[in-house]
């Protein structure tokens, strides 16, 4: 009894902020995915912007997650300050992603003209996009200097995006191997880390904070009240909320205090969710039928066993008191409704395969 108890704690204005904000993430990386791969149909120019794992690729990436944990583990206090400056940039580059399309649907709105200021590597640069980027710079400079976890949430989530939109899956088989190798992954470092390390790796980088290079350049500079300010980050590799959002809106306060959700959680996810949202959307233009005929869309299905496994890890932690890989619950709630789907629908092997394979069938006949 007492544990159902414990479970009220999902119902705090944290949890259900965590649980509301990581579901809109990772549909909203799918959705924005989707949009992306249209550009790149319509503009070839954009071909190079985007990345499809292959089999080697999707192995690689536990490994190399791997070394960049013990690496942030062993050396972070040495590479802090690059690992900021790196982080500072692709921040930079995420967030002018994000918004480029609504200034582009602003300007479009008001017929608004934009003209072109210069070229940079063989691309027009207009005067939108000159503001943009000023707005992008001052937003991550901001970030720097307050280390607020309202920036550093949106900046968390503009590199979500970015990454869901560059980083594609071409099937499910791809991304089964990948779903179970990062499954795998999560298990180890978060249970079993500590035996061979003498701590929990994947806690222990997640928690730590990195040193502020305005602060550096302040104390250099003589400059106090920069120094009073600039305190160290929380890098927005992770989504961080105040246990209490209405007293944890000052910055400042110790990580404890705050309930977190690795971006990762959320862009393995988004990868699956944009895959089979681009099969929805690729199978509704392929069909004379309406979607009511057709039953509901695979992404929906992804999408609730999202919730319902973001949930359960959630709870997990709770009853447990100690830290949940998410990807253990994340994993079988999305990819299991996927898979089990298609099956029944008889459209497991196109999903598998994925939409190259198809059309390379298709052009046989043709060739012949």
């Amino acid at each position: 009894m007492e544990s159902l108890w414990k479970l009220m704690y999902l119902l705090e204005p944290t949890s259900l902020t965590l649980i509301v904000t990581a579901v809109f993430v990772t549909f909203a990386s799918a959705s924005r995915a989707l949009d992306h791969g249209k550009e790149m149909e319509r503009n070839l120019d954009f071909s190079e912007a985007s990345i499809t794992l292959d089999r080697s690729q999707a192995l690689m990436i536990p490994l190399a997650s791997s070394c960049s944990l013990l690496i942030m583990f062993y050396l972070f206090a040495s590479v802090s300050h690059l690992v900021t400056a790196f982080t500072a940039v692709a921040s930079t580059s995420a967030l002018f992603f994000c918004l480029s399309p609504y200034v582009t649907l602003l300007k479009t709105q008001l017929c608004l003209t934009d003209p072109l200021v210069s070229r940079c590597c063989f691309k027009s640069f207009t005067r939108s996009q000159g503001i943009l980027l000023l707005v992008c710079v001052g937003t991550v400079a901001g970030w720097l200097v307050s280390g607020h976890w309202l920036l550093n949430n949106l900046l968390g989530i503009c590199i979500c995006v970015a990454f869901v939109s560059h980083v594609r899956l071409p099937n499910i088989k791809i991304c089964s191997l990948l779903l179970v190798c990062l499954f795998v992954y999560d298990i180890f470092w978060v249970f079993f880390s500590e035996r061979f390390f003498g701590a929990n790796v994947m806690v222990s980088v997640a928690t730590q904070k990195a040193s502020n290079p305005v602060h550096r350049v302040a104390e250099s500079l003589s400059l106090p009240g920069l120094q009073l300010i600039t305190k160290k980050l929380e890098l927005p590799v992770k989504l961080v909320f105040p246990r209490n959002l209405l007293g944890g809106i000052v910055p400042g306060q110790d990580s404890i205090d705050y309930m977190m959700l690795g971006l990762g959680d959320m862009a393995i996810p988004g990868m699956l969710l944009a895959l089979v949202l681009c099969f929805d959307h690729r199978k509704n233009k392929e069909s004379s039928q309406d979607l009511i005929s057709r039953g509901h869309k695979y992404v929906w299905y992804a999408l609730s066993g999202y919730g319902v496994g973001l949930v359960a890890a959630l709870a997990a932690g709770i009853l447990s008191q100690s830290p949940q890989p998410a990807l253990l619950y994340l994993v079988p709630s999305t990819l299991g409704p996927v898979v089990f789907l298609s099956w029944s629908r008889r459209e497991l092997k196109e999903l598998w395969e994925g939409s190259e394979s198809k059309s390379n069938v298709k052009a046989h006949p043709m060739e012949v």
